[in-house]
């Protein structure tokens, strides 16, 4: 009787040079597993919402954006598998072509877009809006980053030029919608890519600056950044009906909440399904799924940062780490919306929150991180750059 090869009990053999076998053997799989789990906590509390949005809305199915949010699940992870097994020369390529054909999109959004809450920043395409700046945001962390390192290495490329270029296109852009939202979340992520590629402190701080100029107009500009700020800072004075019905959900839920489908205040929230989904979760498993669940979104950012650091090549370095700092911001601005933290911005959880473009631009996010942190000769500073059995434990 012989006994048994250890690497049985993998999906893979360590001997296996297969592509699928490489990739399992050099992906992070820490990280991918905590991909999936959000993936699957998105799916199972939208059958918890999407009654009560059903209901909202006058959708005749109680299960529709559930049923919905099952597909985009499946495709998000479908193109989190796919795109991880890019190389960084493939995540460049294929971030230019998203970037551009999103930047497209969006210049013909005043023309052919679908105008909704006093924004055109959907395209209709038959039963299906797609947003295009959610898919723009981690192509456009990419390329900046590829620019950043190519200014670095001093061989008469304008990297920072060029990477300023891309992010003032999208900038405008997004303000043109307008989406105030998204172009704080790319201006967070450029500035942290633009500090991790060490340039001139003169550089960062007049960034700083200048964004910080920008935030201060932004409210003087658009009447909606205004009346959200004032509703803010002088609740009294204005409606604060969603916000008010999200507080009393997640107050509701206590620890550990009334129980899978339980819920009766987030029947009152808008927008339970979509940027108010945190609050629905909260009300029916309480503080301790919430904080859990707030772990799990720190647990890919530190883990992803430290991988980040981890790497050798620049570029590599960079855009995996700006993408990570990404992820973070999105899911910190959800929270505090819904927690009463910071004004009110329709802004996504990320897998969590219902929303194809949202779902299916965060599983491209993730896949890109993912292929850039694996594990691969040179890719590291320090050991041989092998995978080896211990390297994600």
């Amino acid at each position: 009787m012989t006994a048994a090869n250890p690497s049985q009990h993998h999906a893979f053999a360590r001997t296996d040079r297969s592509a699928l076998g490489l990739w399992w053997w050099t992906t992070d799989r820490w990280l991918l597993g905590a991909t999936v789990l959000l993936i699957l906590i998105g799916v199972l509390l939208s059958f918890g919402n999407s009654p009560a949005a059903a209901a909202r809305m006058h959708v005749g199915d109680p299960f529709h954006f559930a049923t919905r949010q099952t597909l985009f699940g499946v495709a998000s992870l479908a193109i989190v598998l796919s795109v991880s097994l890019l190389t960084p020369r493939g995540a460049r390529r294929a971030s230019v072509m998203i970037y551009l054909l999103a930047i497209l999109v969006m210049a013909a959004l005043p023309f052919l877009g679908h105008h909704a809450k006093g924004a055109t920043r959907w395209l209709e395409l038959g039963g299906f809006t797609l947003q295009p700046s959610e898919f723009m945001k981690p192509a456009l962390i990419i390329l900046v980053s590829w620019m950043f390192a190519e200014g670095q290495k001093g061989q008469g490329v304008p990297g920072v030029s060029i990477a300023f270029c891309l992010y003032g296109l999208a900038v405008v852009l997004l303000l043109l919608q307008p989406d105030v939202g998204q172009t704080i979340l790319i201006t967070i992520a450029f500035g942290a890519a633009f500090f991790m590629a060490g340039v001139p402190w003169a550089w960062i701080i007049g960034l700083a600056t200048v964004a910080m100029g920008g935030a201060l107009s932004l409210y003087f500009v658009f009447d909606h950044v205004a009346s959200r700020v004032n509703r803010f800072l002088d609740p009294d004075k204005t409606d604060t009906h969603q916000i008010d019905r999200a507080q009393e959900a997640i107050a509701a839920g206590g620890l550990f909440g009334r129980g899978p489908g339980e819920g009766v205040l987030k029947r009152q929230v808008p927008d339970v399904h979509t940027d108010f989904a945190y609050s629905g979760a909260a009300e029916e498993f309480g503080l301790v799924f919430s904080l859990c669940l707030i772990t799990l979104f720190a647990f890919i950012v530190i883990r992803g940062l430290y991988k980040s650091m981890k790497l050798s090549d620049p570029f590599e370095q960079v855009a995996a780490g700006a993408l990570f700092v990404l992820v973070g911001q999105q899911a910190f601005i959800n929270v505090a919306v819904n927690l009463n933290m910071i004004p009110t911005k329709g802004m996504t959880l990320p897998f969590i929150s219902y929303g194809g473009s949202s779902m299916l631009a965060m599983g491209l996010t993730m896949g890109l991180a993912l292929a850039l942190t694996r594990r691969r000769p040179g890719a590291y500073a320090q050991g041989d750059g092998l995978a080896r059995a211990g390297d994600f434990a």
